[in-house]
């Protein structure tokens, strides 16, 4: 819905073409969905807006909870928007999520996003791909809190296998429901991590529950497109950081570097062959956190689908 052109006062991208729209130029801004366009990329947008209810616009930051929907599964419409489209026409495109889109038209779209509330423009009119990818990482990056929570934090590494803490005594058996207790015993085997990480995940809030399982079914199937070659090892290494994190919002350095692995955890990860490219770097911060989300990825799909349902799911291609 084009309104008549306008007079551009502050330098924005074209939502077609990308350029920049230059101070004094004329443009067209669409009434529903406030999309900023040069006149000659109007023919160029893929459909018009249809209207849409009034939403109260979503707040600048917040927990994942702030923009869930009411009635579950509990997935915000930006990252089931985001993560469709991507699916859509991204999966055939070489280093999904880890080629960066341009930097001003993801902060652009983030925004327009989040003032936009539940009615979300279309993001069909992003021309680049990796600008959508940019979005979604940037909206998880910037909540207050990652999807696994401050205080799951210690639960998930340990369930993980690879945090260093002491151990129990020999009578202390690991249960999941002990990691939850501020245990600090390693979880000895696959099976027994698999176990204590779906315990840790089902103790996750409900919006966070939720949209982490959304976001493993969809990043296992980017996994599994040839054309990415983003494999389950690019892919942790990427979302590590930033749907794990650290234990605290602002963590000193003697926090990241109790984050950071032994050099003797590396080596027992390597024999038990627990994802052995994770381990290429167990000096850098975002080693950890890269290990639960290989972990994570490797659970059985059928344990994701239980949170968020077959039609859920289905909200993008298969």
């Amino acid at each position: 819905d084009p309104a008549p052109s306008l007079q551009v006062i502050r330098p924005e991208p074209c939502g077609v073409c990308g350029s920049r729209i230059r101070f004094g130029k004329a443009a067209v801004k669409c009434r529903q969905c406030q999309l900023l366009l040069h006149p000659k990329c109007r023919e160029q947008c893929p459909s018009l807006c249809m209207p849409r209810p009034h939403r109260h616009a979503w707040p600048r930051e917040g927990v994942l909870a702030d923009f869930a929907p009411p009635t579950p599964p509990l997935v915000p419409a930006l990252v089931v928007q985001c993560v469709t489209e991507v699916e859509t026409r991204g999966l055939t495109e070489t280093g999904l999520y880890r080629v960066p889109g341009a930097e001003q038209l993801v902060r652009e779209w983030k925004r327009r996003l989040l003032r936009a509330g539940g009615a979300l423009p279309a993001l069909s009119s992003v021309a680049d791909i990796h600008v959508v990818c940019g979005v979604l990482k940037d909206f998880l990056r910037g909540l207050k809190e990652p999807l696994v929570t401050f205080s799951l934090h210690p639960a998930f590494l340990q369930a993980a296998g690879e945090w260093g803490g002491p151990k129990l005594g020999r009578e202390g058996a690991a249960s999941p429901l002990t990691l939850l207790h501020g245990a600090t015993t390693d979880i000895p085997d696959d099976a027994a991590c698999s176990t204590a990480l779906c315990h840790v995940v089902s103790k996750l809030p409900p919006a966070n529950r939720d949209t982490l399982a959304f976001l493993m079914l969809h990043l296992l199937r980017v996994s599994r497109s040839p054309d990415c070659k983003m494999d389950v090892l690019n892919l942790s290494r990427v979302f590590g950081p930033t749907l794990v994190g650290h234990s605290s919002a602002n963590p000193t350095p003697l926090a990241v570097m109790e984050d950071t692995p032994r050099q003797s955890k590396v080596r027992a990860s390597l024999r038990h062959g627990c994802c052995p490219g994770c381990c290429q770097h167990p000096h850098t911060p975002s080693f950890l956190p890269a290990q639960v989300v290989a972990r994570l990825l490797s659970l059985p799909p059928d344990f994701w689908r239980g949170f968020v349902g077959t039609e859920q799911e289905n909200l993008v291609p298969t």
